[in-house]
C-alpha cells in the first residue's frame, strides 16, 4: 500500500513539474503578436490593435514616423500596455505613422509583430522643405544636375516659371520643341525659335541643357512620313537632319538623346518604326555615328551622346534588347549614357527592379540620366481628389528614386530631370496611352506652383 502511494504522489510531482516546464518554456518562448489595421483615425492619432498572445502579460507598443523606426513618437518607444489596443494620442494631421508590437511575459520579449502604416486625417502642420533642389544636389560629395521639362513660353524673365528654374534646377530639357517634328518643316528647311530660346535660356542662366530627342518615331514631320524617295536617301535626309542640328547647337546642347524608345514594349525587339522600315535594323547605330561625326566636326568633343527609353525595369524583355543595342553602341564608342523615363507609379516599380535595370549600365561604365521622372497617384482612377494616403506614398516613392539614383557612383552621375513643373500641365492626366484619363497629380508642384510632399520627398533622397 505505501508503495502505491509513494507512486501516486511521485506521479503527481512528475505531473506538476513537467506543467512547470512547460509553462517556462512557453514564458521563454512567446509567439510573435500580429498587429491589425488602425481604427478611429482621427487628426491627432488612431486606436492600435492587435491579437492576443497565449503567456502574454503585456505588450510592447513602438509608434514611429519611418517605416524602419529609426525614430520613434514620443512616448511610444516600446510604451507597455496591457490590453490589445492603445489609443495613440498627439500626432500630427494628415501624416503617415508606423506601429508594431511585441508581447512580454516578466523578461521574456517575443519578436516584433508585422508593421502598420496609418495616415491621419487633415492637413498636416508640418510645412514642407522649402530649400531648393539644386542647392541641396550642388553640396553632396558627388553632385548631380537636378533637371526640369520646359516648354519655351514658360520661359519669361520675372515669371513663376523663371523664378522657380533659376533657384531649383540646374538642366533643361525641351518637353517637345527640340524634337525633329517642330523643328524640320522640309527637307533642310528648320524652324529654330522656340529651340533656339530654351536653349539661348539655358546658356544665359548658367543652366545646362540636354537635347531631346533628335530621331523618335512619334514625332517624325508629314514631310519625311511622306517621303517618295528611295531608301538610300530617305536615310540620307535623316543624316543631314541629325548632322545639322548637332551642328547648329554645337557647344551649347551639352547632351543628346540620340534616339527615344527604338525597343517594342511586346516583342523585346526594335519598334516597327518608319526608321526600321526604311534604314533597317541598324538605323540606331547609324544615327548615333552621324550624331558623333557631326558633333567632332564642329569641334564639340564633350557631347555626350544618350539612349533614352522607359519601361525597362519592369519589362526584362525590353530591358535586355536595350542593352544589347547599348552594347553594340558602345564597342563602337557612341554612346556615354542612358535615359531612364521613369514614368512611375506610387506603386511600381519597386526599388530592387530600379536598381537592377540601373546597375547593369553603371557595370558598363555609362553616365545614367533618369529623364522623364514622374509619379502617378492615380493609375486606376479610384479617386477622385489627391487624398493624403497618395500625397505621402507619392513623397516615399520620389525620395526612393532619388536615393537609388544618389548612391550610384560619381562617374556615372549625370542628371535626374522632373518631366514638367506643374500638376495641370503634366502630360499624364491627358494621355490616353497610359488608360487612365482623368485625375492625377505627378509631379513637384501643384496647380497654383505650391509646394507638394513630393518635393520633400525629393530632398530627403539627397539626405
Amino acid at each position: 500500500m505505501k508503495n502505491k502511494i509513494l507512486i501516486i504522489f511521485s506521479s503527481i510531482f512528475f505531473m506538476l513539474n513537467s506543467c512547470s516546464s512547460e509553462d517556462n518554456a512557453a514564458a521563454s518562448n512567446l509567439e510573435t503578436p500580429i498587429a491589425n489595421a488602425a481604427k478611429d483615425v482621427n487628426d491627432a492619432g488612431f486606436k492600435a490593435k492587435w491579437n492576443y498572445v497565449s503567456k502574454s502579460q503585456s505588450y510592447l507598443l513602438d509608434v514611429s514616423i519611418s517605416g524602419d523606426f529609426t525614430t520613434f513618437v514620443e512616448n511610444y518607444n516600446s510604451k507597455e500596455v496591457t490590453d490589445l489596443n492603445e489609443i495613440v494620442v498627439g500626432l500630427n494631421g494628415g501624416t503617415q505613422y508606423f506601429y508594431r508590437v511585441r508581447a512580454k511575459n516578466d523578461s521574456q520579449i517575443s519578436g516584433y509583430s508585422n508593421v502598420i502604416s496609418v495616415i491621419t486625417t487633415g492637413s498636416s502642420t508640418i510645412p514642407e522643405d522649402p530649400t531648393f533642389l539644386k542647392v541641396k544636389a550642388n553640396k553632396l560629395a558627388n553632385p548631380f544636375f537636378v533637371g526640369m521639362a520646359v516648354k519655351a513660353d514658360q520661359l519669361v524673365n520675372g515669371s513663376k516659371y523663371d523664378a522657380i528654374l533659376k533657384n531649383e534646377f540646374s538642366s533643361i530639357s525641351a518637353e517637345y520643341e527640340m524634337k525633329m517634328n517642330p523643328i524640320s518643316t522640309a527637307s533642310g528647311v528648320y524652324n529654330w525659335t522656340a529651340a533656339d530660346k530654351i536653349v539661348a535660356y539655358g546658356n544665359a542662366n548658367g543652366i545646362n541643357v540636354h537635347g531631346h530627342a533628335l530621331v523618335w518615331h512619334n514625332a517624325v514631320p508629314t514631310w519625311l512620313t511622306n517621303f517618295s524617295g528611295t531608301d538610300v536617301q530617305f536615310a540620307a535626309e535623316v543624316k543631314k537632319y541629325i548632322t545639322d542640328v548637332v551642328t547648329h547647337y554645337a557647344g551649347k546642347v551639352k547632351s543628346w538623346d540620340v534616339v527615344n524608345e527604338a525597343v517594342d514594349d511586346n516583342t523585346g525587339e526594335l519598334r516597327n518604326t518608319i526608321f526600321l522600315q526604311r534604314m533597317g535594323p541598324n538605323y540606331v547605330k547609324d544615327c548615333f555615328q552621324w550624331a558623333r561625326d557631326a558633333a567632332n566636326a564642329a569641334g564639340d568633343k564633350n557631347l555626350l551622346l544618350f539612349y533614352n527609353d522607359y519601361a525597362t525595369s519592369t519589362n526584362i524583355p525590353k530591358q535586355n534588347k536595350m542593352f544589347s543595342i547599348i552594347d553594340d553602341l558602345k564597342t563602337s564608342n557612341l554612346i556615354d549614357g542612358v535615359g531612364y523615363q521613369m514614368h512611375n507609379t506610387y506603386l511600381n516599380p519597386t526599388k530592387i527592379q530600379i536598381e537592377t535595370d540601373i546597375n547593369r549600365a553603371v557595370a558598363k561604365g555609362l553616365k545614367i540620366h533618369i529623364s522623364e521622372l514622374d509619379i502617378q497617384v492615380n493609375p486606376t482612377n479610384d479617386i477622385t481628389s489627391f487624398t493624403n494616403e497618395r500625397r505621402l506614398a507619392q513623397k516615399e516613392k520620389y525620395k526612393e528614386i532619388v536615393k537609388i539614383y544618389n548612391a550610384i557612383p560619381a562617374a556615372n552621375k549625370y542628371a535626374l530631370t522632373i518631366w514638367g513643373m506643374k500638376d495641370d500641365e503634366s502630360w499624364i492626366p491627358y494621355s490616353t496611352d497610359l488608360n487612365h484619363v482623368g485625375n492625377d497629380w505627378p509631379l513637384l508642384y501643384d496647380s497654383n506652383f505650391a509646394l507638394k510632399s513630393a518635393h520633400t520627398g525629393f530632398l530627403e533622397g539627397l539626405d
